[in-house]
């Protein structure tokens, strides 16, 4: 049975997915402060925008701007911290068409690579996986320092269906759309 939406569930995956990867790349070598951080997803649905947040990760960073190419990052993102605002939605995302959450309770971003991309720019290649799907991804990511804090902000697009989240009636991309926007800003301690 076909459930009708007023807002876009399909989002959370892709959210995690691109929440992953940009989130990985932009903690490096600092203690995050996930109260001013945040990774939120944004996909279409309907042609309609629409927003969810992953209230849960962990990251393990290690960046110096003076050694840009020496840095890691390796991030955690809970599938089932993934926020609409709605808890029946919630519960949507977090079902095997979507997330799987039960299944695949985490998705992942390890870097392979950290290039400066000039001024406080930075590429960082890794590999994201979501529901066990692994693609290479490259992500943007401008780090700015401001006394004793480190910000990272970026976006990364990426396609739902490349990580099988939106499956049966949710694989056509006609009402939740392919494309998901996730955009990070990540606030971290200098250490």
């Amino acid at each position: 049975m076909k459930t009708n939406f007023s807002r876009p569930f399909l989002r959370p995956a892709v959210a995690v997915i691109a929440g992953l990867s940009l989130f990985s790349a932009s903690l490096a070598h600092a203690d995050v402060d996930t109260s001013k951080s945040s990774v939120i997803a944004t996909t279409k649905q309907m042609n309609v925008p629409v927003d969810g947040k992953f209230r849960k990760f962990s990251a393990q960073l290690n960046f110096d701007p003076a050694k840009p190419t020496a840095g890691s990052a390796n991030v955690s993102i809970d599938t089932g911290s993934y926020d609409l605002g709605a808890d029946d939605y919630n519960k949507q995302a977090q079902g095997k068409e979507w997330f799987d959450s039960a299944a695949y309770p985490a998705a992942t971003f390890v870097s392979s690579a950290i290039a400066p991309a000039g001024g406080n720019q930075y590429k960082i290649t890794g590999k994201l996986t979501i529901k066990g799907k692994s693609q290479t991804v490259v992500v943007p990511v401008t780090i700015a320092s401001q006394g004793a804090t480190q910000t990272f902000d970026g976006a990364l697009p990426i396609r739902r269906t490349q990580f099988d989240v939106g499956t049966g009636e949710w694989k056509d991309t006609s009402v939740v759309a392919d494309e998901v926007v996730i955009k990070f800003h990540i606030v971290a301690s200098k250490k």
